[in-house]
């Protein structure tokens, strides 16, 4: 009844909110997504998405479209390696940023494991930027982390916004520096968000430096500052910094799926699980 390749599509349209993303990362024309995911609404006989000129949304039956679409695809996977005879073997060095400590990546990390385990996956949790360094310099084979919207490298998982976020109780005095909980360079996030404090002339003060996701949610949670943030990601017991401290807009941040350059013995099982991430991906960012 469903199509895999409609299935697929309607995974990256729903991931990347856009269209556009989904026909690049795809590689398809943008009016073949545009077709597939007319198809799978025809199949299904439901509107899975509400769009207009400015933005795309899940609907309701949507959101249910995304456990069936994952499943069905497993599944599929599953039994094209099974038939076809084709084992996925070898050392993977996968490299995954801060930001998912937190998430349902090691769901997906299990699943692949599960399905592939003649992989010995060797896992590195990084800031993003060190990441894409270690990728360059051939220590990494597979990379899911952050990067600027301006750069073109690797495939977009999804696009969120950043936000201030911070304890609920927390007060800022428009007075004082604002009170930053950052990580140490060459953090992304870090970047951007001193590049926003910078260009509004807003005075700052680093109030805690740390590599680590969870003690950056520590200091948080404490009281002692705010973090900028993916909205998508986060962390319990933090909320979004309400508009009325005045704290600049931090723009957009892909997170993305680069592989190295060279080509190893690895390239086969970093094409399984780039696979696999692509394919739950939305499980990394929806609560």
């Amino acid at each position: 009844m469903y199509d895999p390749s409609q299935l697929r599509t309607f995974l990256a349209v729903a991931q990347t909110l856009s269209f556009t993303q989904a026909a690049r990362r795809l590689g398809l024309r943008q009016s073949t997504v545009s077709q597939h995911v007319r198809r799978l609404e025809e199949a299904a006989g439901r509107q899975l998405f509400s769009r207009d000129t400015h933005s795309v949304e899940l609907t309701e039956d949507g959101e249910a479209m995304l456990g069936f679409a994952r499943r069905i695809l497993e599944v599929h996977e599953q039994a094209t390696a099974f038939f076809t005879g084709t084992r996925v073997r070898g050392r993977l060095r996968f490299g995954a940023s801060e930001d998912f400590v937190l998430t349902r990546l090691p769901e997906i990390l299990e699943g692949f494991r599960y399905d592939h385990p003649e992989v010995d996956l060797e896992l590195t949790v990084e800031l993003s930027g060190t990441l894409h360094e270690r990728l360059a310099a051939g220590k990494l084979d597979l990379v899911l982390a952050k990067r600027r919207p301006e750069d073109p490298h690797g495939r977009l998982v999804w696009r969120d916004e950043l936000a201030w976020i911070g304890a609920e109780r927390l007060r800022l005095d428009p007075e004082r520096p604002v009170p930053l909980i950052v990580y140490p360079p060459p953090g992304i996030t870090r970047a951007l968000a001193l590049e926003a404090l910078e260009r509004q002339g807003r005075e700052w003060r680093v109030v805690c430096t740390s590599g680590s996701l969870n003690g950056l949610v520590a200091a948080a949670r404490a009281g002692l500052g705010v973090m900028a943030h993916s909205r998508g990601l986060v962390p319990p017991g933090l909320v979004r910094v309400p508009d009325r401290f005045g704290l600049p807009e931090l723009g957009r941040v892909d997170f993305v799926l680069v592989h190295g350059h060279r080509r190893t013995a690895a390239h086969g099982a970093a094409d399984a699980l780039a696979a696999a991430i692509l394919a739950g991906g939305d499980r990394l960012h929806r609560r």
